[in-house]
Parts: C-alpha cells; sequence; structure tokens
C-alpha cells in the first residue's frame, strides 16, 4: 500500500489545498490523513500522549472521506489536540450498502511551546472537492479553509 500526497499553493490562496493518491483505498485515505495531519502540525514535533478510535460509517466513499477529515478539524478544535499519527482500514460493509472506517488517531494536547504549529484548519470545503479512480489508483482533492 503507498499513498502520496502534495500541497497545492496555486489552487487556493487564502484557502489551502492539497491532492492526495493513492494504490488503494486505504493507501488514499492514509495519505489525505497524513497531508491534514501536517497542515496542522510538524507530526515529528507532537507527542503521543492522547488517543481516540473512531468508527464511522457512509453510503459512499466520496462523503466517508469527507466526512473523516472534518472529524480531525472537529477534534482539534473540541479536544484542542494535533496529531501524530493515524491508523486506518477503510472497507466496504459485506452487502454493499455502506463503507466503514475504523482509526486510531494519536497525538497531544496543543503546546506552541514544543510543537511546530502550522495551520488553524477551520474545515474542509466541498469547494473543487473530488474523488475520482483510475484503474487501481485513488486520488482526492480537497481545498481546507484555514
Amino acid at each position: 500500500m503507498s499513498g502520496t500526497f502534495r500541497f497545492l499553493d496555486e489552487l487556493a490562496v487564502a484557502d489551502m489545498a492539497f491532492e492526495a493518491e493513492g494504490d488503494s483505498l486505504p493507501a488514499l485515505f492514509d495519505a489525505a490523513t497524513q497531508a491534514l495531519i501536517q497542515s496542522l502540525a510538524d507530526p515529528a514535533t507532537v507527542g503521543q500522549t492522547w488517543r481516540q478510535t473512531i468508527d464511522m460509517e457512509e453510503p459512499d466513499i466520496e462523503t466517508l472521506l469527507f466526512e473523516w477529515l472534518n472529524r480531525l478539524v472537529y477534534l482539534k478544535d473540541a479536544q484542542a489536540v494535533v496529531f501524530h499519527h493515524a491508523s486506518l482500514a477503510v472497507h466496504a460493509r459485506p452487502d454493499q450498502s455502506a463503507w466503514h472506517l475504523q482509526a486510531e488517531l494519536v497525538g497531544a494536547a496543543v503546546d506552541q511551546t514544543t510543537q511546530d504549529l502550522r495551520s488553524d484548519v477551520k474545515g474542509v470545503t466541498k469547494h473543487l472537492y473530488a474523488v475520482t479512480q483510475t484503474g487501481n489508483n485513488w486520488k482526492v482533492r480537497v481545498v481546507l479553509d484555514v
């Protein structure tokens, strides 16, 4: 499983944008998650004292990824944390009626003295949001409201 991401500085002047790719759905979700985590803070400067398990289910991949990324932003604000990493699994329900995500987030309370904080992301927008599949490769374009 491999995934990558790159920030798209030219796409959103007042906001922040990135494009994530993966050779599987889990790789896509991982790459998009890493892009969001790194937009908030340098993970190397974030401790691992906070943990949260997340279970989510949505009717389609696009909605699941969108809601997942917004959940990270919500947790950042509601619990005043930034993230070191996330371990996740994505799969379709056996009857194909929905998609399920299970994740464990690891991070620490925000600490301006020890962490390299980057952007205060307010949310994931629907502007230019798109998940596409070409063969086995998946790609998402995301614009973050900062």
